[in-house]
């Protein structure tokens, strides 16, 4: 069963308020594919509006006397397995607390079982460390106004990340629902879209708060 949003981050929550001398370093990884990169309007990059940026902004407005560092490691264009083939080198050595991965958009061009071995990987590796993971579904690309079979392998993508976050215990932030709700509101999903897979600064929000229920503040 995936992890509870409330209760999953408790250790770290209850040291995060610590104020000087107790204050820690608590890094926290966002690992994945352009979309974490800020990648805005391809070749564009706008981290600062990015959900990792997004996120590190508002834990430190919850926590102001933690130190909280937001490292991001992804890659343009790159998919889980390139991700799990760096994963020691480029992630495990910031040793994080925490760590996010979003692959999904580009896990298509490698299919469902290339993508599961690779995230499974991951996400091992991870929990032998102690290390709290938060799966990410994906965000939206223009295939959703085609529903097209790009569209169909992103819905199914979707649905191994749920499931991996249940077999594992670790958190998921549903993004993919997310987005799914702001359209259920008779609402553009134009406006959640910068570029053909890329989220607007609205999109990125969205991405955030879902991280977000995680850190809820003491």
């Amino acid at each position: 069963m995936r992890a509870d949003t409330l209760t999953y981050l408790s250790d770290i929550l209850d040291r995060l308020p610590d104020q000087w001398p107790a204050t820690a370093i608590h890094n926290i990884v966002c690992h994945g594919h352009s979309v974490p990169a800020g990648y805005n309007a391809t070749p564009r990059v706008n981290m600062m509006e990015a959900y990792p940026a997004l996120l590190h902004r508002e834990l430190t407005s919850r926590f102001p006397f933690s130190v909280t560092n937001v490292i991001v490691t992804a890659i343009g264009g790159e998919t889980s397995e390139g991700g799990e083939k760096r994963f020691k080198d480029d992630v495990l050595c910031h040793k994080p607390e925490i760590l996010t991965i979003d692959y999904c958009l580009n896990d298509r061009m490698i299919g469902y079982v290339r993508a599961e071995k690779a995230w499974r990987s991951m996400i091992e590796q991870a929990l032998r460390k102690d290390i709290k993971v938060i799966l990410l579904t994906p965000s939206w690309d223009n295939n959703f106004f085609k529903k097209n079979e790009e569209w169909k392998a992103l819905e199914r993508h979707c649905w191994q990340v749920r499931r991996l976050a249940d077999e594992y215990g670790v958190g998921l932030a549903d993004v993919f629902l997310a987005f799914e709700r702001y359209i259920k509101e008779d609402l553009d999903a134009v406006n959640l879209l910068s570029h053909v897979n890329h989220p607007s600064r609205l999109g990125h929000e969205i991405i955030a708060s879902e991280i977000l229920k995680f850190f809820l503040a003491r």
